[in-house]
Formats: C-alpha cells, structure tokens, sequence
C-alpha cells in the first residue's frame, strides 16, 4: 500500500436539493438558495410537518427500463455525470480493471412498506418490490451499467458510507488494485428515516440550523455524489487533468454511544489526526473543513470542540443546509463540494448560521470567503461512534 501518493479525481458528479448537476448546485450554493419544503413523495401522519430537501428530478429517465429503486437511479445520474467529466466511456473502460465502491445507508429497504405490511397481514403480496430492491444495490447497478468486473462493494456504514466508500476506494488505487474506481454514495428520502429522526428528537421542524445558537436538529435530504478516481499511469497516459486529488483518509470508531457522538470528539480526533498524517499535511496547508455539521445539539458541540483544539482559526462551514443530511450520500456529496470549492478558491457562507453559541469555542464561516491552501477536509459523523475524515487536494489545469 502506498499511503502519501495522491489519488487523481478525473471526474465529479453530484445531484442533490441544491441542483442536479454540479454546476447548479455551486452556482445556488454560492447564492445562497436553500429550498426545503415539506415531503412530496410520502406522507406522514404525524402531527408536525418537517421540511425536507428533494430532488427536483423524477428519474424516470434513469435505469434504461428497468424497475430500479430511486437510490440507484440517483447514483445512475451522478455516475454519468462524472464518467463525462472525465472523458471516459464504456468501450474505454471495459478493457480496464474498474471498481465500484459506493456508500448508502437506508437504500431502497425502507420503502416497500406495503409489501411487509401485507405480509405480516398473511396475505400473499406481488413479489415486484423484492424484485426492486434485489437488483438495487447501488454498486451493482453502476458495475452492470457500465459493464465494469473489477471490485465491486457498498459500504453501509451510516452517515459516514460516502466518505468511507472514497477512503476505501482510493486505497484500492494506491494498492494497484483498480486502473479505475467509481466512488461515492447515493440514499433516497424514506417515510421510515423522515419518522424514525422525528423520533429520537434531533429534526428541526424549520430549516436547519448548523452551529447556530438556536438549532435545533437536523432536516432530511437525498442526494448522490460520484468522483472518479484514476491511478497516475492512465490519468498521465490520457493527458488528463485532475479536477481534486484525495490525499488521505483517516476512520475511527469511539463506541461511546449508539447515536450520540464522544462529547468530547474523541474519534473524530483521532480520524482527523490519521487523515493528516497519512497525508502528510499540516494544519497550515488546510484551506477550509466542510464539517459533518448537521444542526443537532451534540454532533455541532463535538465538532466544535475538535476543531478549536486541533486546528485553530482554520475556517470551517456545514453545507447540510443546502442540502439536507443526505445520510449514506452525505459524506461524498460534501466531499464533491469540498473539492469543487478548492477549485473555485472559495467558500459559501453556512447557511442557517446567524447566532453565535456561547457554549462553542468557534463558529463557521457566515458569508462567501475566498481561500488560500492546498487542501481541505471534509468530516463525516455517524451513528455507532463511527467518525471518517478525508484530505482532498486542490485540482490543476494540466496534468
């Protein structure tokens, strides 16, 4: 394993509530347009509505034919996406070592509650929504899609899968496992997860709010992200500029609690501090954080903390109130920003940031900011302890 050698990002897709391309959802981040609204595609009888962040696109499109789940159709779109930008296509690849390597959380499990309610009714349901959800799997659906036969995995990890899936990914590349990897994550909007966050308390019921004094939780999104990752011999063989490189990844789990973070951010430092090293990049050198940032009362308290003690006075911001917490899908949607940003030289304002909390050591970034450094990092927390940290490199305009 070669740990220090940046690992190329030829290509970025991404579809989420802020657009559905990369392109619009920079150009409505910088803007600062946000649009949650309550859930179109299912209805809760709970007695408050939530606001939520969809995307706009039905998909119908995506799939060619087939009954596919709307997260696969998600990580369809942004796959092209990416593949375009990168100039590959199937012909090119087929004759390569292509892997897949995508994280999602809830997938399409949770929205087949017809089915299992007549089940347990006793009653003998049509098989369709099994059918669906079988052929499904985010990453076999791109693998089929493409007609790729390299490594093949989806990594469900809860809300940190997307960032998982691209550390695991670009390991595979330091490795010689792969030539090329389609990374990321994809999760859909699911009636089980919009109650389920309703339940343990920790939803706002107005836009989120992410470091703010007043926030109150977090609101739902759904979303994909994809980048391609590419060994140097190919990238340099095709003359192909990189648009970000990922130069470290660190994962540590403090099992402290079943939801709720270490107060402390006690895994979440030691991810941190192993991205770093792996990287070998210093504080100094950091441009900005995109933080897990999802407006809940610990997980903005712990990510604080951390920060101010391990990097001061680098600029920090939450891009979940553009676009909802995506779960599975957050961590490479945020990873996309974050690298997107590094290009662009600058950083959107946290959106839903307007009071400071007396109780954090630091607040995030609340207007557009330019940047000035080599790199960022982008944060995932998750349920379980799980904490997962990349270092994305800034992108060059030739190879």
């Amino acid at each position: 394993m070669k740990e220090g050698v940046p690992v190329a990002v030829t290509g970025m897709g991404c579809l989420s509530a802020a657009g559905d391309d990369l392109s619009s959802s920079m150009e409505s981040v910088f803007r600062g347009v946000r649009s949650p609204a309550p859930p179109r595609r299912f209805s809760s009888s709970h007695p408050l509505t939530y606001p939520v962040f969809e995307v706009a696109d039905d998909l119908e499109g995506w799939g060619g034919g087939q009954d596919l789940s709307r997260t696969a159709r998600l990580a369809l779109k942004a796959a092209h996406e990416a593949l375009t930008r990168s100039g590959w296509n199937k012909k090119d690849l087929a004759s390569l070592r292509v892997g897949v390597c995508l994280g999602t959380t809830v997938g399409s499990s949770l929205n087949s509650e017809e089915f299992y309610r007549l089940y347990l009714r006793g009653e003998n349901p049509d098989l369709s929504p099994i059918t669906r959800f079988l052929r499904s799997n985010p990453a076999a659906v791109l693998a089929r899609e493409f007609g790729l036969n390299g490594p093949c995995q989806t990594v469900v990890n809860a809300c940190s899968s997307g960032t998982d899936a691209l550390g695991i990914a670009s390991r595979w590349i330091r490795a010689g496992l792969c030539d090329v990897v389609l990374a990321g994550g994809a999760d859909e909007l699911s009636h089980v997860t919009y109650n389920g966050f309703i339940s343990l308390m920790i939803t706002d019921e107005a836009p989120c709010r992410p470091f703010d004094r007043e926030r109150k939780g977090l609101n739902l999104g759904e979303g994909a992200a994809i980048m391609v990752l590419e060994g140097e011999e190919w990238r340099k063989r095709r003359g192909k500029a990189a648009e970000a490189f990922i130069l470290g990844y660190g994962a540590s789990c403090d099992a402290y609690h079943l939801t709720a973070p270490h107060p402390e951010g006690r895994g979440l430092k030691q991810a941190l501090l192993e991205a770093l090293r792996l990287s070998r990049t210093a504080p100094e050198d950091l441009a900005f954080v995109n933080a897990h940032g999802t407006g809940t009362k610990d997980n903005d308290r712990a990510e604080a903390l951390v920060l101010q003690d391990l990097l001061p006075g680098v600029p920090f911001l939450s891009t979940k109130g553009y676009t909802g917490h995506t779960l599975g899908a957050a961590g490479a949607v945020e990873a996309v920003f974050t690298a997107a940003c590094l290009q662009a030289g600058r950083i959107p304002k946290s959106i839903g940031f307007l009071h400071p909390d007396p109780e954090l050591p630091c607040s995030p970034v609340s207007q557009v900011m330019e940047v000035k450094g080599k790199a960022a990092l982008s944060q995932s927390l998750a349920f379980g302890g799980q904490n997962s940290v990349i270092v994305i490199g800034k992108g060059e305009t030739n190879p």
